[in-house]
């Protein structure tokens, strides 16, 4: 048996959880006030993800770069690939939000998009 101890993130409330696990698998979530804590937890303990934030070149921009992320979020494994993926990426002006980086980051079947404009 092992225990684990996490802040929830999912509101402002930052409840202290408790976690349980057997086997890998979660059997018990204790401290949270509301559903979302132990959905949570019980993610964050068997298959964590992120949302990747960073910045790509922009060429000919009246920005050297623009703001990107993951269109959602990623298993946490894969962040590094992701990050080297985008390492020598550059994108032509004009960047619009929303627009698609790179298809397909690192494998995991998630795009990255711009979140700002530059033109």
């Amino acid at each position: 048996m092992e225990t684990r101890e996490l802040i929830c993130i999912n509101c402002p409330l930052g409840c202290a959880l408790t976690v349980t696990l057997e086997n890998g698998e979660v059997t018990r979530v204790t401290g949270n006030t509301c559903p979302r804590g132990e959905a949570y937890a019980r993610k964050e303990c068997t298959n964590p993800t992120r949302i990747v934030t960073t910045t790509v070149r922009v060429e000919g921009g009246r920005l050297p770069v623009v703001s990107v992320k993951t269109a959602s979020d990623i298993p946490k494994g894969k962040i590094t690939d992701c990050v080297r993926a985008l390492k020598n990426v550059k994108v032509k002006a004009p960047v619009h939000i929303g627009d698609v980086i790179l298809e397909n980051a690192a494998g995991t079947g998630v795009n990255i998009i711009a979140t700002k404009d530059v033109l």
